[in-house]
């Protein structure tokens, strides 16, 4: 039996949004940001806050987008960690404008970001990767991110060559190949979906003359 669902029914996916409006926010995009991040996090139905989808343009053409976590907001920038060689990191280092999207649903909210990816220093990639957990220290070793794979077994087999070069307790080092990324945005966009698709979006603009953030409202 084809339990799928047909075009009629996948058309007529829609939900009602409800009447929370967005009326203002903050001069300070990094404040509004931090709000409404904290609200995310505090709220029990979306798992990882943090989590955003990074979209880049390669070489050949090709966008792709995938989901990494935000791990920390200083600079002017949005920082996560990757390794080097994978397929993101060669798409930055051609074409470093990015976008940042987080997608809020149980909110009905988001939040857009468009911005350059410049690689962060050693140092600050080193501090990130001593504190992260022994098995995820090992796991950056483990894995050839973006490579062809034989089978998982090799993958476990390269974790366990590794867990065993670099026992739990023990300093595991920053792999070379491993460290962040800053994203350093020229607009940001809040958006709160609103009843009869009149949705809010607030966007801020960085106006490079005036070293200054425009808020500018826009139609949805």
């Amino acid at each position: 039996m084809d339990n799928s669902l047909t075009r009629a029914e996948i058309s007529a996916m829609r939900r009602s949004y409800g009447e929370a409006g967005l009326e203002t926010l903050p001069a300070d995009p990094f404040a509004a940001f931090m709000t409404w991040l904290t609200e995310a996090r505090a709220n029990p139905v979306i798992v990882e806050a943090n989590a955003m989808v990074l979209s880049t343009l390669g070489g050949d053409g090709d966008i792709s987008t995938r989901t990494v976590l935000l791990k920390d907001i200083s600079e002017g920038g949005f920082t996560f960690f990757t390794n080097y060689s994978s397929r993101k990191s060669h798409a930055m280092e051609i074409n470093p404008q990015v976008t940042l999207l987080f997608p809020w649903y149980a909110m009905e909210r988001q939040i857009s970001i468009s911005g350059t990816a410049e690689k962060i220093s050693q140092s600050e990639s080193a501090e990130y990767f001593a504190s992260r957990p022994w098995n995820s220290q090992i796991g950056a070793w483990a894995s050839h991110q973006s490579a062809p794979l034989a089978s998982r077994e090799e993958l476990e087999q390269r974790w366990k060559g590794a867990a065993e070069k670099w026992p739990e307790g023990t300093e595991v080092p920053l792999p070379p190949y491993w460290g962040g990324y800053r994203v350093m945005p020229k607009n940001i966009e809040f958006w709160q979906g609103r009843y009869s698709r009149l949705h809010d979006r607030l966007r801020y603009e960085f106006d490079a003359t005036t070293n200054n953030w425009v808020l500018n409202r826009y139609y949805p």
